[in-house]
């Protein structure tokens, strides 16, 4: 009886190591550039690098290098610092099939020095005698630029008694025009300095108030017959005597027309006291 044979393959995977990255400089200056590397050795077949930065895929350069029966793999990232690297942090992930059950990975936060930038914010828009104000000097650097230096018109602060510089904060409990000029915050730190002004003018305190836009709980009407009162009171006034005759001096047998209706009202006859005439 023939013997049967058969052939199998058998594949041993390389598991990659853990990866290491260097080339990071601490801490980095804004404006530096630097090259991270990330290398895992072992690998078989040769390993897949990704980059992060945060939670967000980055590209970088591969190289694959045989190591024996094994793979060493490098992944190098090139960054050009600035402040807002600062805090961030850089993972380099290793995709293979042995690690479908344990990812490996390695992360460095990078941390940035950089100069101050300061700005300055004030509380309130229309400054007045008698308000109070606060001016805040905010300065961001690394390291920190503490404390902040306050200064009017290129000088000291004139009156601590109502000008309090507590921290960043600089306060008037109550303004009046000699606090009137231009006010500066300075911070620095070993990378430089930097400086804010803002320019002060204290307004009077409105003397008027503005008209009320609320009308008056009870009106009073006027009174329709305050005019005509004085015409019927004042024989003299002859101004707008009128087309408006009653029926009654219409339907006069001495009175035909309306004109003559008014003719004998104005005049001086024996029956004018007969007649009716409105005034309007």
């Amino acid at each position: 009886m023939p013997v049967r044979t058969a052939k199998a393959y058998l594949t041993v995977l390389g598991v990659p190591e853990k990866p290491e990255i260097d080339g990071l400089t601490k801490p980095a200056l804004e404006g530096d550039q630097i090259t991270l590397t990330c290398m895992t050795q072992g690998s078989k077949p040769a390993a897949n690098l990704r980059w992060f930065r945060n939670e967000k895929e980055v590209k970088g350069a591969k190289e694959v290098n045989a190591s024996g029966k094994t793979f060493t793999v490098r992944s190098s990232l090139q960054l050009h610092v600035d402040r807002n690297d600062d805090g961030v942090a850089y993972t380099c992930k290793v995709d293979h099939v042995a690690l479908t059950q344990t990812p490996q990975q390695a992360t460095e936060v990078l941390e940035v020095h950089y100069a101050p930038h300061v700005k300055i914010i004030n509380s309130l828009v229309v400054p007045q005698e008698g308000q109070y104000l606060k001016l805040e000097c905010v300065s961001k650097g690394n390291p920190s630029p503490d404390p902040v230096m306050w200064t009017k018109d290129g000088g000291e602060l004139p009156d601590l008694d109502r000008m309090i510089v507590e921290g960043r904060e600089l306060t008037f409990t109550s303004l009046n025009k000699t606090d009137n000029g231009t006010y500066r915050c300075e911070a620095s730190n070993h990378l430089g300095t930097s400086s804010a002004e803002y320019v002060l003018y204290v307004y009077d305190v409105p003397t008027t108030l503005p008209p009320s836009t609320t009308p008056p709980l009870h009106p009073i009407p006027p009174d329709p017959t305050a005019q005509l009162g004085t015409h019927a009171s004042d024989p003299t006034v002859t101004g707008n005597r009128g087309t408006y005759l009653t029926n009654e001096a219409k339907g006069a047998d001495d009175a035909p027309d309306a004109d003559t209706a008014i003719i004998n009202a104005e005049g001086n006859h024996a029956h004018a006291e007969e007649k009716k005439e409105y005034f309007i």
